[in-house]
């Protein structure tokens, strides 16, 4: 007997992987603005906590999802710089949400190869949730599947503030020239320093803005908006910003001729390396 997966079975669920893996490039690196979940609650007359909570049970879909079709970094803004002028009560709501998800969450991590990162101000957040998020960091760290970052009392003005502080102690102790500094030096001064930058942004319930989010990282990521409410986004839903990226053309500031003509070249390397090496 097949068992469901969202509303297909495992098989479809199965085979729609692998047409992914097939007909394109996986994202290497998906980046997640999780909006939505308070509309969600709101329609069904519930506290907004509930759909944080469901919005819990779309985190777990996704990450394995992620983990299942090649993906290598997931970043999910899960808590923001700015969400800190929330009700004070809703905020404590999640942390002590964020706090149980972390908990309940990372044998589960830890069994299906995921390793956890944090970025953001995490001297900000409640010491459990700290000691949690530690935790789940150090059990995972020596895992090589996914690596999942939780974006946690994050902004990207905040990630740039830091960046450009730092870079300034290192002008001022002598390790760099004001003249050295290009782009490179500012990415490893970032705290997704080694990160490479997101491939895929998905932004769920149809909000056209970035919200502060990877400032920087996002220059040249493709953008995918789903109208789709954060609780109600799973796998399938996914898989079709996947498939819509796997027909974007991305030209990285150069036209499509220019990527037309680097393909035969690229095709004929690899039938050069194939002739020689007799695979």
């Amino acid at each position: 007997m097949n068992t469901r997966c969202g509303t297909h079975t495992r098989d479809e669920d199965t085979r729609t992987q692998n047409r992914l893996k097939e007909t394109g490039n996986i994202p290497v690196h998906i980046a997640i603005i999780m909006d939505g979940n308070g509309r969600w609650a709101k329609q069904r007359g519930l506290p907004r906590i509930a759909g944080h909570k469901e919005g819990v049970e779309s985190v777990r879909d996704i990450v394995e999802t992620c983990g299942q079709v090649g993906v290598q970094y997931l970043t999910l803004y899960a808590f923001s710089t700015e969400n800190w002028k929330r009700p004070k009560e809703e905020v404590s709501m999640l942390m002590r949400l964020l706090m149980r998800a972390l908990r309940d969450e990372t044998d589960k991590l830890h069994q299906k190869n995921v390793r956890v990162h944090a970025i953001g101000n995490i001297q900000e957040l409640p010491q459990k949730v700290q000691d949690e998020l530690l935790d789940a960091i150090e059990r995972t760290k020596e895992n090589t599947g996914l690596k999942l970052y939780l974006a946690l009392s994050y902004s990207g003005r905040w990630d740039l503030t830091n960046a450009i502080k730092k870079i300034a102690f290192e002008i001022d102790s002598g390790k760099i020239n004001p003249e050295q500094i290009n782009d490179q030096i500012i990415s490893q001064h970032l705290s997704t320093q080694g990160v490479p930058d997101p491939d895929l942004l998905i932004r769920t319930s149809g909000e056209l803005r970035i919200s502060n989010f990877l400032l920087w990282q996002l220059a040249y990521s493709e953008i995918y908006i789903s109208d789709v409410l954060w609780p109600n986004f799973r796998r399938n839903e996914l898989y079709e910003a996947i498939d819509d990226f796997q027909k974007r053309e991305r030209r990285f500031g150069m036209v499509s001729e220019q990527l037309t003509k680097k393909k035969p070249q690229a095709g004929y390397a690899k039938r050069l390396l194939k002739h020689v090496s007799g695979l």
